[in-house]
């Protein structure tokens, strides 16, 4: 490899081309040297965007050439783990677009390629939201201010889902989009960053409202990801080895809410509890019969996006991955896939 670290992108998407290309294009002795979207046309128009010299529409092209060192991957699910897999055997890092992948056994497989190449750097886009909170939640909870965890209450709700005439997005694919249901991917690797390990096992109910919808050659298309989930959870009794022993686990994600949007995570424990309200970017506190309080994030403990940074960092210097590598990946598209099983099999319990 050269001096300059060179970046292929497959799939400029919107998070690829606010994030990902620029935030490499500022990184001293980084180049995005090629880019391949799903038309050479459009591809061609975020080369111009962004000065970028070569547009293909094969990702092999990419993928295979000797003039790259890293794959960007920024492609809806349902091509992550060909992508990765591919680039990795390919003797490329590889920085992709989250989810993971559609499903738990395209997630192994992408997680075992990168146990197969351990030279090589494999990255998922990390949950975003959560990064200026993280460190003083952890904090927070490692230095018992919440004493015994009892309750893990995860809530995302909108009303994208309700009107039964809006077109079958992406979203609600299965072929794009696999198992990935709404938000609880996103929000499960939150907890998990927080609390250190997978919840023991879950129970789900899930409902689909509108059973067709036009779909993007005008047709009609089955609807088969659910538009309203809830799950119950719980944590391994007690072992000693994380704050989470014993706690249950309530979350409830809907895309039909016509009310407010809400979208936050409380933990509740024996002596205090906290609200990540992520609608508003605020995080909360209540201890005892106190009234609720604003915590404070120290400049210090305020984390940011680093996700480019970070990859290149991983590449130059050998530095694990954290957020968010794809044994990280694979737990939470466990978690998505047990949710998945429950609800089809009529809410029976799933063990993770």
């Amino acid at each position: 490899m050269s001096n300059v670290i060179r970046i292929g992108v497959i799939g400029a998407g919107g998070n690829t081309r606010a994030k990902h290309i620029p935030g490499f294009q500022a990184i001293p002795g980084v180049k995005v040297t090629a880019v391949c979207n799903r038309t050479q046309a459009s591809g061609e128009r975020v080369a111009k965007e962004f000065g970028i010299a070569t547009v293909t529409e094969n990702w092999r092209d990419i993928i295979e050439s000797p003039e790259i060192d890293a794959v960007c991957i920024g492609t809806w699910p349902n091509l992550h783990g060909k992508l990765a897999t591919a680039a990795l055997r390919a003797g490329k890092h590889v920085l992709t677009e989250a989810r993971m992948a559609r499903n738990l056994a395209e997630a192994e497989m992408m997680h075992g390629e990168s146990l197969a190449n351990p030279n090589l750097v494999a990255q998922i886009v990390p949950a975003p939201m959560s990064l200026p909170f993280d460190a003083t939640i952890i904090g927070l909870l490692q230095n018992g201010t919440l004493g015994e965890l009892r309750e893990v209450f995860l809530i995302a709700t909108s009303d994208s889902l309700a009107d039964s005439s809006l077109p079958l997005s992406w979203r609600q694919d299965f072929s794009l989009s696999g198992k990935n249901t709404l938000y609880l991917g996103i929000y499960y690797e939150m907890v998990m960053r927080w609390l250190g390990r997978e919840i023991l096992s879950v129970i789900a109910d899930a409902a689909i409202f509108s059973k067709e919808r036009t779909a993007r050659d005008g047709g009609t298309q089955s609807t088969t990801i659910p538009e309203s989930v809830t799950v119950l959870g719980n944590y391994a009794a007690a072992s000693g080895t994380s704050v989470a022993d014993g706690a249950r686990f309530v979350a409830h994600f809907s895309g039909v809410e016509r009310s407010a949007p809400r979208s936050e995570i409380r933990l509740h424990g024996s002596k205090a509890g906290l609200r990540l309200d992520l609608a508003r970017n605020e995080l909360w506190i209540t201890r005892g019969s106190e009234a609720e309080k604003i915590v404070e994030i120290r400049p210090e403990n305020r984390g940011s996006w680093r996700v480019e940074a970070d990859f290149i960092d991983s590449i130059r210097e050998g530095k694990p991955v954290r957020l968010t590598n794809f044994a990280t990946g694979v737990e939470y598209m466990r978690f998505t896939e047990a949710v998945w099983e429950s609800w089809n099999a009529n809410g029976q319990r799933v063990t993770l």
